[in-house]
């Protein structure tokens, strides 16, 4: 980190640097400072989450790493230190918030369908939601609108697409 670079700053190049992803919504998730968590030194972690929508993953390694690689959470290689905790307060943050928050919206693309956004709270909770009571709580938050075009896949009726209030779409990258 460099003397005059802030937090978030620090954060978003490092992830940059790390996986080629950038201009992505990024999270300070807590400060890890237990004096043995790092054999080798004194060790204070200020970490960060990110959420990285589907048309964004290209990821790569890019200066500060070898390789990088996507695994599924419940199925991860071993981890160094104390960063499987880690991980797992992150995982239970996200879960926290799709309760209160639109944080899941910020995994879809700008135009998205109700079963898009129902896919992505299922594949986060890791469990199947009942679709005529999701859609309906999920029209309620009126956090979302119609953008009055349609999606087609398949043998089944257009979609309907919506896309996020521009309100609630919060630019967390500043």
């Amino acid at each position: 980190m460099a003397l005059d670079e802030d937090l978030h700053e620090c954060a978003a190049r490092e992830l940059e640097e790390e996986t080629g992803v950038s201009d992505v919504y990024l999270e300070q998730l807590y400060s890890f400072g237990k004096p043995q968590r790092d054999p080798r030194e004194r060790v204070i972690t200020i970490a960060y989450f990110a959420l990285i929508p589907s048309d964004k993953l290209q990821l790569r390694a890019a200066t500060d790493a070898a390789a990088v690689d996507w695994f599924p959470v419940d199925d991860l290689p071993r981890l160094a230190f104390d960063h499987a905790s880690i991980l797992e307060m992150a995982r239970a943050r996200l879960l926290s918030k799709l309760n209160y928050s639109t944080i899941a919206f910020q995994l879809l693309p700008a135009e998205f369908t109700l079963t898009d956004v129902q896919k992505i709270h299922e594949t986060i909770l890791q469990q199947k939601i009942d679709k005529r009571n999701f859609r309906k709580w999920v029209l309620g938050l009126e956090s979302i609108k119609e953008t009055g075009k349609v999606r087609r896949d398949g043998q089944h009726r257009p979609a309907k697409l919506y896309r996020l209030v521009a309100r609630d779409r919060i630019d967390y990258t500043k």
